[in-house]
């Protein structure tokens, strides 16, 4: 199958995926070394792989939670092709796990965690927002207290001057 865009095929798989009884997910990419561009993607089951346990490496705080990972091998391989096309190079059809009996069930707490995901995204952006515009009032105000600093040490060298010059006079006042 061919695709007008990465984002057609993995609205596809999607679609594919939801009417199977199973959650998506997009799990690697190959990029181009000169641009950066993306040349392949693979999208497969979120049941794909085995999952890690890293619980030592941080601390034993962590709630110990039930893996969701199974080894699923369901997936396709997308390839971008010389005619600007979006193809399928493979497909694994088979998973190895049950299927959600419910497709809609499986896609309601992807949904939830999208909102969620959208809420943080949302609220990181604003925080990053206000850190620029404190940054920038922090900035401004380090530049008014170097001019202020600048000021005062011209005053201060001045002052100085200034009784260096009186004090000298005043010297040549005592010597007469």
């Amino acid at each position: 199958m061919e695709f007008e865009s990465e984002d057609a095929a993995k609205i596809f798989y999607d679609e594919y995926a939801r009417r199977l009884g199973f959650v998506m997910r997009v799990m690697s990419c190959r990029r181009s070394e000169r641009d950066g561009r993306i040349l392949a993607r693979r999208l497969g089951c979120n049941k794909e792989g085995y999952c890690v346990s890293i619980r030592g490496k941080f601390s034993s705080v962590r709630k110990p939670r039930a893996s969701t990972r199974e080894g699923c091998k369901a997936m396709i391989h997308i390839k971008y092709n010389k005619s600007g096309k979006w193809v399928i190079t493979k497909f694994v059809k088979d998973h190895n796990h049950p299927l959600v009996v419910s497709p809609r069930e499986a896609r309601q707490t992807m949904d939830e965690k999208d909102k969620k995901i959208q809420e943080l995204t949302a609220e990181l952006r604003h925080k990053k927002r206000l850190c620029a515009t404190y940054q920038e009032q922090l900035t401004s105000f380090m530049k008014i207290v170097e001019e202020h600093n600048e000021k005062l040490s011209a005053k201060i060298h001045h002052v100085v001057n200034n009784l260096k010059e009186f004090e000298s006079i005043e010297e040549l006042l005592h010597q007469t």
